[in-house]
């Protein structure tokens, strides 16, 4: 894990924790395609897609209580998906076949999204940047190597769970004040809300799909916090 000393504050700068998947970099639209391959193929015969989804859904939030986040228990979801709701058992040749939708995200390009290494760029060189992102270390540090992106950070941390307890302990690791410290994503829930719960503020970069902030409403900062929405990761230049 790529780590450096955060420079004093001065001039003005602040500190921006900063999300990576679906706020730097496309991901979620990769994991949308391979589970529209997995119910076109298993293709059943009473449930509609939508009721598919729904159970693979809820194997998801099993999964990631046991496996964590990452295509390891992704792929884990599928296949128990697949077991719960084909009448075929798995065979070593499903099984594989099943494997290779997740087996496929692996592979693809860093999808840069539009503005960002400019807006990276004009940040640095202003705010102490630190890149926070949740999931498998090994597939977590792959995305940051390929993107090309990791110059702008002055630390990077790769964690479990995005939670108030992780932000709590983020704040004492580097001691970050409250009035000057704020966490930048896409997610409701990982992003804005537990840091908003834990006495930062945050910045909202609202994603193209609006499934998570659907299922998450935005919390209502509490004084010192503040709650910035933006329409995209580059208007962030416009704010600090």
């Amino acid at each position: 894990m790529f780590e450096m000393q955060l420079p004093a504050s001065s001039n003005g700068a602040q500190t921006l924790l900063v999300d990576a998947d679906d706020t730097l970099w496309e991901n979620n639209i990769y994991f949308e395609r391979a589970i529209a391959r997995f119910i076109s193929f298993l293709n059943h015969q009473e449930y509609s897609a939508a009721q598919v989804r729904e159970v693979l859904n809820q194997v998801e939030r099993e999964s990631i209580v046991m496996h964590g986040y990452g295509l390891h228990s992704f792929a884990h979801s599928l296949v128990d998906t697949f077991e719960r709701l084909s009448v075929e058992p798995v065979t070593p040749e499903l099984h594989a076949r099943i494997n290779s939708f997740a087996r496929e995200i692996a592979g693809h390009t860093v999808e840069i999204l539009a503005g960002v290494p400019e807006t990276l760029d004009y940040l640095a060189a202003r705010h102490h940047l630190i890149l926070m992102t949740k999931g498998a270390i090994a597939e977590q540090e792959g995305k940051i190597e390929r993107s090309g992106l990791k110059q702008y950070f002055s630390a990077i941390e790769i964690v479990a769970e995005k939670d108030v307890e992780t932000y709590r302990a983020l704040v004492a690791k580097y001691d970050l004040p409250a009035d000057t410290s704020w966490m930048i994503g896409n997610s409701p829930k990982s992003d804005i809300n537990p840091a908003l719960a834990c006495g930062l503020s945050a910045v909202f970069v609202p994603p193209d799909s609006f499934l998570e902030i659907a299922n998450y409403v935005l919390s209502k900062p509490s004084a010192p916090s503040r709650l910035l929405v933006v329409e995209r990761f580059g208007d962030l230049r416009q704010h600090f």
